[in-house]
This record gives structure tokens, C-alpha cells and sequence, in this order.
């Protein structure tokens, strides 16, 4: 779908949406539901817009109707939900779980992380184009980032004593009496639990944190800005 002149520019100007769809279905033999698919993406409205006149998260949904137009048993996917707006990530994103609960095979380039873990059963991730770890999310998750964090509010000024005198964790003190406990996954929510319920302290909020796939990629690839 890139521009290789002049003229092939100014024809993908002028075609319309339903043009297109029915050029590229006609490329081959097995093809899907091409008004499914495009109502799928929000497109069903435009299906006689011209392509000029499209917004960029509609050519992107375009593309993506095109790739998919032959139903592929692989299919490849470089940033597919840059730049589109929260509704039209999330149908995209039901698009592909229908896609991969179908069988097929989907390579999935992304810089959202919250896409890769919601999406993908295995994730690499490359720094300086090498793979420093590859592993389901879950799997990524729980070797890289194995702590979990329980945030517990309270005026009682004992809390902060108590708390850290559970085995292996870590205590610190925020804003408005909010107690942050730090410590492996294994137990920890539970001990917090019952050494609160043990000394009858009494709770104003209580919230469990939880490391996600970005924390991992920040870990094995840095915090600073990339040039």
C-alpha cells in the first residue's frame, strides 16, 4: 500500500473505499465477507468515500481491511493501531482475538505494551534489534517483575510497625497515612491481610498494584528517552 509515483498517489487519492475492497478481494480466489469486515472497522459508513477524504485512522483501518480481504493463515501487522482513537483500537483489538481464535497466526509489531499483553500468547522484546527475552506476558511478568505492592490507608499509627514486621517486605510511608508494602507475590497479599485483621486495624482504602508488561520492557531495556 506504499506509493511508488506520482500517479499510483494520485489514483490511491481518487478511489474510493469500496473500490479498493473490491480490487484487492478480486487478487484472489478465497476472500471473506468484505461488508463484515468493514463494518468490523468501523468503516461501513465510508464505503463510498473517497480515499482522500478519509482521516488517518480510517485509511489505517482501511489497511487493515485490505491485509485481511483474503482471510491469511499468517498475517503480519507493523503498528496497527498508531495513531486511532480508543474506540477504534479496542474493535481492532476484537478483530484480531477473532482472528487468532480462528487459528490463524499473527506476527504483531508494537510499542504499546498494553497491546502485546492483551493481545499476544508469546512476546519478544528487542533492544538495539536483539532479543533479550521472549515468553508469554504472564510469563514475562513473573520472572522480571516478581514483587507486588499493597497500598493500605489507615490512621492508625501502628500500622506502619506491624506491617513491617512481616517476613520479606518492604514498608514506606506516603501522603494522607497511605502505607506502601512491598514484597514477593507469593503470600504477601494474604499476610497483609491477616496481620491487619490480627491487630484490628482499621482500613480507609486498600489497593493492590500489579507489574505489567511495561514494567518489564522498562526493566530489561531502560528508563531513558531513546534517541
Amino acid at each position: 500500500m506504499r506509493c511508488s509515483s506520482a500517479s499510483v498517489c494520485s489514483f490511491r487519492k481518487r478511489i474510493k473505499v469500496r473500490e479498493a475492497v473490491a480490487l484487492w478481494a478480486s487478487l484472489y480466489r478465497t476472500k471473506v465477507d468484505t461488508d463484515k469486515l468493514l463494518g468490523q472497522l468501523g468503516l461501513q459508513d465510508k464505503r463510498n468515500a473517497w480515499f482522500m477524504t478519509l482521516s488517518g485512522g480510517q485509511k489505517q483501518r482501511l489497511f487493515i481491511a485490505l491485509a485481511l480481504i483474503n482471510d491469511p493463515e499468517l498475517v503480519f501487522l507493523d503498528e496497527l493501531t498508531t495513531g486511532l482513537d480508543p474506540q477504534a483500537r479496542h474493535a481492532i483489538w476484537d478483530l484480531i482475538r477473532g482472528i487468532r481464535a480462528r487459528g490463524k497466526t499473527i506476527f504483531l509489531t508494537t510499542h504499546l505494551m498494553e497491546e502485546a499483553e492483551r493481545l499476544c500468547d508469546r512476546v519478544a522484546i528487542i533492544d538495539h534489534g536483539r532479543i533479550v527475552d521472549i515468553n508469554s506476558p504472564a510469563g514475562l511478568i513473573r520472572r522480571h517483575c516478581p514483587q507486588r505492592t499493597v497500598i493500605v490507608t489507615t490512621e492508625d499509627a501502628t500500622a506502619e510497625a506491624k506491617l513491617a514486621a512481616l517476613v520479606g517486605v518492604e514498608v514506606s510511608h506516603g501522603d494522607n497515612g497511605a502505607l506502601t508494602v512491598r514484597g514477593d507475590a507469593a503470600g504477601l497479599m494474604t499476610g497483609v491481610i491477616q496481620c491487619l485483621a490480627d491487630h484490628r486495624i482499621r482500613v480507609t482504602d486498600f489497593q493492590t498494584v500489579v507489574p505489567t508488561l511495561e514494567d518489564v520492557f522498562l526493566k530489561l531495556t531502560g528508563h531513558t528517552i531513546r534517541q
